[in-house]
């Protein structure tokens, strides 16, 4: 991103994974600075990654922000992940407070090519700059975990319908007193060629516009028939 324009760093201080959009309002959020092996410095912050980006805005930098880059994650963020992560959802408060945004998220947990989920993060950047982007909309990229020689193309996909199958080992600590832990797997069973979830599996980059509006319009009539009182 530093190729593109002046670059500022606020992340959680630690592993804030399937957060959501948690914001932090009952205990102090602390801001400290590190240090990157090439001299430039970041703030690391004991939040969530939405807590990371308000409290950027809100007090920590001094001038407005043209573009938020959430990520790279480590997985992916399709389908019904997208409720789940913190990725997604810094990109999202971002969003809110009318910074056009992006979230990078990398199809892998293990081993993964850095170079091009980056190489691909900065071509949408570059066009999100160029082009801008709608009011509550913000931009999920996921990239499959290839050389960059081997990515497929880059498909425009809708979210889809995937989702891990909850499943919790019951086990018992030191003390004999049961536990659960959470064990499920990841089912990918989208088959829409249109969504992002099949997209990435088939070796595709996948862009999908996400928004905040969570409102059912659809559904909206209908309901307006139920006689409410």
């Amino acid at each position: 991103m530093s190729e593109l324009g002046d670059v500022e760093v606020v992340a959680p201080d630690a592993e804030r994974s399937a957060v959501g959009h948690a914001i932090t309002t009952l205990t102090p959020l602390r801001v400290k600075v590190f240090a990157f092996e090439d001299g430039g410095k970041g703030h690391a912050v004991n939040g969530t990654p939405a807590d990371c980006v308000k409290i950027a805005v809100g007090a920590i930098l001094e001038r407005p922000l043209d573009l938020v880059v959430s990520g790279i994650n480590l997985g992916p963020n399709t389908a019904t992940n997208i409720i789940y992560s913190g990725t997604v959802s810094a990109a999202t408060e971002a969003r809110i407070l009318g910074i056009p945004s992006i979230a990078v998220s990398i199809g892998t947990f293990r081993d993964p090519v850095w170079e091009t989920a980056a190489a691909y993060a900065q071509r949408l950047a570059q066009r999100v700059l160029e082009h801008g982007l709608p009011p509550k909309v913000l931009l999920n990229l996921n990239v499959p975990n290839l050389p960059l020689g081997r990515v497929k193309g880059v498909k425009v996909t809708r979210q889809g319908e995937s989702a891990y199958e909850e499943k919790y080992d019951i086990r018992n600590d030191p003390r004999d007193v049961p536990y659960y832990w959470a064990a499920g797997r990841y089912r990918m069973s989208d088959l829409d060629e249109g969504t992002d979830a099949l997209a990435l599996d088939q070796g595709y980059v996948s862009v999908t516009p996400v928004s905040f509006d969570l409102t059912a319009r659809g559904f909206l009539e209908e309901l307006s028939r139920w006689e409410l009182r």
